[in-house]
């Protein structure tokens, strides 16, 4: 298999605290951004803009990696209840305000990492 598509050969079993997600989207580094799906293609549970830390197998990675800037549909394992479109997880909190107010400056911000088991390519590009 190429980069254009890493299936799982296996599915392994998922634990209790966690549950099996597809969706569709675009990566940059280990980054994935939830995206509208192409019209033809299934929908997602997650809504468009939820964003991901990929964790894997180097080589699935690295084929994600060079598959950047074209669509791909994920299938990886995240904790349960993380899903929904507030994660589940995010913490807002008062705090001293600063330049930078991004969400990777928040320390209250937990990253969801999905744990990535396969992918495959879309018949779409990422918007850029």
């Amino acid at each position: 298999m190429g980069a254009a598509a890493q299936q799982p050969q296996q599915e392994k079993p998922v634990p209790k605290d966690s549950i099996r997600i597809t969706i569709p989207g675009c990566s940059k580094g280990t980054v994935f951004t939830v995206m509208e799906s192409p019209e033809h293609e299934s929908r997602s549970s997650v809504a468009p803009g939820r964003r991901f830390r990929l964790a894997g197998k180097k080589d699935v990675l690295a084929d994600i990696k060079k598959a950047e800037g074209q669509m791909i549909e994920i299938t990886g394992i995240i904790k349960k209840g993380q899903q929904d479109p507030t994660g589940g997880r995010v913490k807002i909190t008062p705090g001293p305000m600063s330049g930078n107010t991004s969400v990777g400056s928040n320390p209250n911000y937990e990253q969801v990492i999905l744990d990535v088991e396969g992918f495959r390519a879309l018949a779409a590009d990422c918007p850029r």
